[in-house]
């Protein structure tokens, strides 16, 4: 066990590095298939990790402060520093205040991991981060050797709680994201003939695209081309021009915001008018500002949404607002990081025993923890809460809310 342990790390390792958007090398190869992992046996650490010492609790955040990933750090940092300052307000957990360390990831991979060992270094109990799941697998595995706790905030990617027991997640993973963007398309808009562009540098991009043509084509669907890019492209005509010779009637773009949106307008200049269909990599301001007009009308699977009527979005809003003068969050991973970092304080509330293994043993055992995103379970799922997913549309005025599915509904 403890040889396949290593390679799976090294295997994962070396994904991540292929999955930020600036990364130098480039994938040649399918990303391994998406598969649930409840049933799977996770290793555990191989040590039971630092204990809580002193006046304070140390938590850590890695985010893309810079970089590409920028949008998705700045709001991950602000919904982590929410959660913490109402958890401090309320007296702290068991007499002792959170104390937030943060480190930037600079939206790559080698940095995230390097951002990790500070944290660990510092003597944090638990991690909250990141958004990319490249960069999270490389914290995952620093974490990992050290017995600490992780608490995913937007990382989707089905095999990467597989890393070990200590890994977590507040968010769904592609093995739903990619069937029932497929089923949306497929049974709500009406879709028969659909193109798949997918970014050979990002295994995440991969993945969701594999899930996402399995179920389109059980469905009775057709997938006429799947073309491929690389993160940090800026031409796609040849790919879309190709594309549209076959007459689609729907494009299914599974890559990040940064590249979706220039792919959205240049289909549009070389008259590809399809109804587009993307994951929650789009999520961002810049999409829009990116894309114009020619992203309006397009869809994506999504984890909340300001528009949700319910009392822990209502709740959520007025306490951002309030802190941030008046301000919404510009992207999902604001409401995402905020339950990440509740998450993990009420494990630390919960725990067995004041150290990072008794930490890891609540965030195990948690059942109906209610979030902004939603009710989180992790009992018996192996890290992957089986949350439900949005759907939003992109339109002139911003993003609305369309309809949501249940796990695996």
């Amino acid at each position: 066990m403890k040889n396949l342990l290593g390679v799976w790390l090294s295997l994962a390792a070396s994904a991540a590095l292929l999955t930020g958007c600036n990364s130098a090398s480039e994938s040649t190869g399918k990303s391994p298939e998406t598969k649930p992992t409840a049933n799977a046996k996770r290793p555990a650490p191989p040590k039971d990790g630092p204990a809580i010492e002193g006046e304070t609790i140390k938590l850590g955040l890695v985010a893309s402060l810079n970089g590409e990933l920028k949008p998705w750090g700045d709001d991950s940092k602000l919904g982590a520093e929410l959660a913490v300052d109402e958890i401090n307000k309320a007296g702290g957990i068991n007499g002792k205040k959170i104390e937030l360390l943060v480190e930037d990831s600079n939206s790559k991979p080698e940095q995230g991991k390097t951002a990790a060992d500070r944290l660990i270094s510092k003597g944090v109990v638990g991690v909250v981060g990141e958004v990319a799941s490249g960069i999270t697998a490389q914290i995952a595995d620093s974490a990992y050797q050290a017995g600490v706790p992780v608490v995913a905030v937007g990382a989707t990617r089905t095999d990467l709680t597989d890393i070990g027991s200590n890994v977590f997640r507040v968010c769904y993973t592609d093995d739903f994201q990619g069937p029932v963007m497929a089923k949306f398309g497929y049974e709500e808009l009406g879709l028969r003939r659909v193109a798949v562009l997918t970014d050979q540098k990002q295994p995440y991009s991969q993945g969701l695209s594999e899930s996402f043509i399995k179920t389109f084509q059980k469905l009775g669907g057709t997938i006429v081309k799947e073309e491929f890019y690389n993160s940090g492209d800026q031409q796609f005509n040849g790919q879309l021009t190709n594309i549209k010779g076959l007459n689609p009637d729907g494009m299914f773009l599974s890559g990040y915001f940064t590249e979706v949106g220039l792919i959205a307008r240049q289909a549009r200049d070389v008259g590809l008018k399809v109804k587009l269909l993307g994951g929650d990599g789009w999520d961002s301001q810049e999409l829009i500002s990116g894309g114009g007009e020619g992203i309006v009308g397009g869809y994506f699977c999504n984890h909340y949404n300001d528009n949700e009527d319910r009392k822990e979005v209502k709740d959520f809003l007025a306490l951002w607002k309030a802190k941030y003068s008046g301000k919404l969050p510009g992207t999902t991973m604001g409401a995402l990081a905020y339950d990440a970092v509740n998450l993990m304080a009420d494990a630390v509330k919960r725990a067995p025993t004041p150290n990072a293994k008794g930490i890891i043993e609540a965030l195990d055992g948690t059942e109906n923890f209610h979030g902004v995103s939603g009710t989180i379970s992790l009992k018996g799922h192996q890290g992957n809460p089986p949350n439900r997913a949005l759907f939003v549309e992109v339109t002139a005025s911003g993003i609305k809310f369309r309809k949501a599915y249940e796990h695996f509904e």
